[in-house]
This record gives structure tokens, sequence and C-alpha cells, in this order.
């Protein structure tokens, strides 16, 4: 019974700082950017880093604050440069040289037989793509892999190929044209 009072009292003070916080966060919501949201729908989401920010959305806030040019992002190509130019309204770029080449969509694959389990690859891995445990096989799930290469440094047995991508049945891998960068600028 001594102790009912004082757990009382915490269980109302946690409530009631739980009430504040939970105003506080809708009083004080940060709307998202428009501007940063139509560059991300953009960007082909692969979170690969050659442009030098450790995802898409990082890169598009740069874009949108200007503190990055429109032709950074190897895996978009220059259809995605195009895109971003127009909806940007900008005139396109050959892409940066500095931060890679446009190659073909690709996916990696493990050789099971030589997969060591070391984890390494799927902490490397930005899209969880790689599932399996330490010590045991990993594969990877091709729906999900965006080929960002990430998972091949890493691996000391060289056991991961980079391989053409299959065609998506999504539109995951469809590279934006400047029709559509256009009809989301009037969104």
């Amino acid at each position: 019974m001594d102790l009912l009072l004082p757990l009382l009292a915490l269980v109302g003070l946690c409530a009631a700082l739980g009430a504040l916080l939970g105003w506080a966060a809708k009083r004080f919501k940060a709307d998202a950017d428009p501007l940063v949201e139509q560059i991300n729908a953009v960007l082909p989401q692969t979170q690969c880093g050659q442009c030098r920010f450790p995802g898409c959305r990082p890169y598009a806030e740069a874009i949108a604050k200007g503190d990055a040019d429109i032709n950074q992002c190897p895996p978009g190509g220059e259809a995605g440069i195009r895109a971003l130019a127009a909806l940007l309204g900008r005139e396109p770029k050959p892409l940066s040289a500095e931060h890679g080449i446009e190659k073909p969509a690709q996916v990696a694959r493990i050789r099971e037989d030589e997969c060591i389990g070391c984890f390494k690859c799927i902490a490397a891995c930005p899209v969880d793509a790689i599932i399996g445990a330490p010590k045991f096989l990993h594969v990877v799930v091709e729906d999900l892999c965006t080929g960002c290469e990430l998972c091949v440094a890493p691996c000391p047995v060289d056991c991961i190929d980079l391989v053409p991508a299959t065609p998506p049945t999504d539109l995951r891998w469809k590279r934006p044209t400047v029709a559509i960068a256009q009809s989301r600028s009037t969104v």
C-alpha cells in the first residue's frame, strides 16, 4: 500500500508527459517541402551514394537547396537528368564523370557455393535486399536489389556478382521521362 501512491503518481506523470509530447508533435509538425518530394520521386531510389549523399532523399534536399547539381546520379542516367531539368526549369547537363557512369539496370547475385556467411554484405546493403544470418548462406532478394554495388567491396571472398536485371513487373526500375517529370511539376 505504501508503494501504490508513488506508483500512481509516476504513472500519472508519465501519462501527462506523453500527452504533452503528443500535443507538441502535432502542434510543431514541420511540413515537407513539396519540391523535395517531387525531386525525390524522380530519383531512382537506389540509395547507392554515388552522388556523394547517403541516399536519394538527402540528394533531393541538396538539389532543392541549391547545394548539389542535377547531374550527380549515375543510376538515374541522362533520362533522370532531363527529368530533373524539366522539373526545375533548368538546362540538362551531361552526367558528371566524377560521380560515375550510367549502366544498365543490374542486381547482385551471391554464388552460394562460395559464401561463408560473414554478414558484411548484409550490413552494407542500404535497402535490406540481402537476407541471411552470420555463418549461414546469404541470398539476394532480386526484387528489392537496386544494383548499387555497395555489397561487392565488403565481401572477403568475392562471391557477389552483378548481373543484368530482368525487366521488372513494377515501375521501380523504369527511369523517369521528361513527360513524367512535367506532369509532376503541375501537381
